[in-house]
């Protein structure tokens, strides 16, 4: 599509203000938090931020941004569902983990802090509670009329970008979390808990991949800037959240299992250097009598 095809169609460029400044009001305060409030709440001895720390924040504010600003934000809303798909796994999938991984220790501990808000989110955390609690986001986020009511409205689909959101922090926390207080799963326990993860977005999936008609009505009556039916749309749809979702999730499920490998090959070498060196002050020891008598 031109330039003149896509102004003519409505999506000349203009930016969302609201998103702007949300992502830089997130940037700013991030960055307060690291020159400002790091020294004091930083371990002593421990640096206050890395430099991965910072890369990981960043690209997750720009994962943010793209999804919900021109143009994915109006090819979502008014024209084709596989990118309001897009947009949807940006949110859940891309950017929660992102800026988690942004995120250091006494960073988490400030956030949380110590009473109710922390008691809250580590029992909304458990692994299964916060599976439960994803997967029925995920369906509920899903459901036709939810979708054609929120296409619609704007404070609605902001809603529902920020209940996805939310949803999606509660899940990543039992892989993520860097602090005792929210104890991270093992890295075989996570590995499973994803794989469980990759099994209920299958379902919705299924149903917008082999349907035979159109499930989102709205879709049905959007304007065509590409030659894609709203039928082979939302078949795509359902493509992108069954293999792109479950390329993104096996993906860190790979990681996890060669940290899991490293980690055990890394304690196996420790402890046979261990024995190595209790087998040779023994040796000593014993040689070491034998002379003496």
């Amino acid at each position: 599509m031109t330039l003149a095809q896509a102004a003519s169609a409505g999506l000349d460029w203009h930016p969302h203000l609201e998103v702007w400044a949300i992502v830089g009001g997130a940037a700013l305060a991030y960055r307060y938090a690291v020159r400002t409030l790091g020294p004091r709440y930083a371990p002593p001895g421990e640096q206050v931020v890395t430099r991965r720390h910072v890369t990981w924040f960043t690209l997750g504010l720009a994962t943010l941004w793209l999804a919900s600003d021109w143009p994915v934000h109006e090819l979502a809303e008014g024209y084709l569902y596989s990118v309001h798909m897009v947009q949807h796994m940006l949110i859940s999938l891309v950017a929660p983990p992102l800026l988690m991984m942004g995120m250091p220790a006494w960073m988490w501990r400030l956030v949380l802090g110590s009473g109710r808000l922390l008691g809250l989110v580590r029992r909304i955390t458990r692994p299964l509670l916060a599976l439960v609690v994803y997967n029925a986001v995920l369906v509920l986020t899903h459901m036709p009329s939810l979708v054609d009511i929120s296409v619609r409205s704007e404070p609605v689909h902001f809603g529902v970008h920020l209940l996805v959101f939310t949803s999606s922090l509660v899940m990543w926390t039992p892989v993520l979390s860097p602090i005792i207080e929210l104890p991270a799963l093992s890295y075989p326990g996570r590995c499973f808990y994803l794989f469980l993860q990759s099994l209920v977005p299958t379902v919705p999936a299924s149903f917008l991949t082999f349907g035979d008609g159109v499930i989102y009505r709205f879709y049905e009556t959007t304007p065509r800037i590409i030659a894609l039916s709203p039928l082979d749309d939302q078949r795509t749809a359902g493509l992108i959240m069954k293999l792109g979702g479950g390329f993104l999730l096996w993906g860190v499920i790979t990681v996890l299992f060669f940290k899991w490998f490293t980690a055990e090959q890394r304690d196996g070498w420790d402890a046979l250097s261990y024995r190595d060196v209790e087998a040779t002050v023994r040796t000593r020891i014993m040689s070491g009598g034998r002379n003496e008598t």
